[in-house]
């Protein structure tokens, strides 16, 4: 009675190694800014909360010193990236700005990042 051997073969075995670093490596070069946004989203929602006093400047100040905390790159939002827009009678404070990422030669990621929230009005 043969027996017939089953399993994968030394270059099926590579080429699946293969496949598996080049995601692990795009995974690499993409979570950290991933998580960057999740801090931006994160310091957004303490802004909004805290509520919306003063002009443009003052809450784009105040934004940047709170996602400070989160560990978000100074060279990633500017302050132009923040903005405060009118919708159905409050004020939402909005966030979108654009990373490039180098992955491999002359290859880049271009990732777009956009979040809004409502601000909470502060009224004395």
């Amino acid at each position: 009675m043969k027996t017939r051997q089953s399993g994968i073969t030394l270059i099926g075995f590579l080429i699946v190694l293969f496949v598996l670093g080049f995601f692990a490596f795009m995974g690499m070069k993409l979570v950290p800014s991933y998580i960057e946004y999740f801090g931006v989203k994160k310091a957004m929602t303490q802004m909004a909360s805290d509520g919306g006093s003063g002009d443009l400047n003052d809450i784009r100040r105040n934004l940047i010193y709170k996602m400070g905390f989160q560990y978000v790159d100074d060279a990633t939002i500017r302050p132009q990236d923040i903005t405060i827009d009118r919708r159905n009678n409050a004020q939402v404070l909005e966030v979108s700005y654009d990373k490039r990422i180098h992955f491999l030669y002359n290859i880049d990621f271009l990732l777009h990042f956009e979040n809004a929230v409502p601000m909470r009005n502060v009224q004395a």
